[in-house]
This record gives C-alpha cells, structure tokens and sequence, in this order.
C-alpha cells in the first residue's frame, strides 16, 4: 500500500429551495443526500460505481454516519463537498467529507461514513468480496 495515496474529489453543488427552512437555511436532513451525491462521484472518477456493485451482486448499506455541523449552509451559497477515501483492512468502506463553501473557504461541515458489504439478501461478509479487493489493487492501495 502506498501511505501518501489519497483519493479524494470534489463535487461543487447548488442548494435547492426545497432544502432550506423559512429563514433560508438548509434542513440538518439534507445533508446526508450531499454526501450520497459524493460517494457516487467518487465511485465514477476511481470505478467503484453503484452499477459495480449491482453487477457484482453486492450491497454497501452505510452502517454508520458522524456529522459535524460547523456552519449553516444557506439558500444561495454554492458549496463543495470534498470525499476522501480512508484505506481499511476490514471489509468495510470508510470515507471522510468536508462541506466547504466556495466564496469563503469556511468549513460548513465534517462528516465520515462507514459502509459494509452485505448480499442482497442483508447477509453481512466478514471478508472484502474480490471485485473490492481487485479494486484496491488497481487503483495502488494494495
């Protein structure tokens, strides 16, 4: 594995009205549909789409997420949100966000998720399917 690996991208996105409350701010519920955007974003640049998985017959359910709120993000603002992947030895797929906005560089928000591989069916693997682990190889973190 090479340790300065990072893999990471950023995905500018516009805040709907339908997001944000009567004073213009965004809901907190909101938020997790900006780092779904994300997750998709960084399977289409490093090839670990959504298709990958469907066509590999593999689940990823998120199993766990941390979100801290710094500053609101507002109607209006045009923010990015910045994905990094964090390598892992266990069957699990962990990833860190910052939520920035463009005109300042103020940090909105961190988050992390943590996913994990399950079949269809929710039966959880205690070892990365091979299509995961043929993954990190490709990409240089094996």
């Amino acid at each position: 594995m090479q340790p300065d690996l990072i893999l990471t991208v950023e995905k500018p996105f516009a805040i709907r009205f339908n997001e944000v409350d009567m004073m213009g701010v965004v809901w907190h519920g909101a938020y997790p549909v900006y780092l779904e955007d994300a997750r998709e974003a960084f399977g289409d640049k490093y090839g670990l789409s959504y298709h990958r998985y469907i066509a590999e017959r593999i689940a990823a359910p998120v199993v766990d997420l941390h979100i801290n709120y710094r500053r609101p993000l507002r109607y209006g603002m045009n923010p990015v949100v910045r994905i990094t992947y964090r390598p892992s030895e266990a069957a699990k797929i962990v990833f860190d966000y910052e939520i920035v906005d463009s005109a300042t560089g103020d940090v909105c928000l961190t988050a992390r998720t943590v996913q994990v591989f399950t079949d269809f069916e929710g039966n959880l693997f205690w070892e990365s399917p091979e299509f995961y682990t043929q993954w990190k190889t490709k990409v240089g973190l094996l």
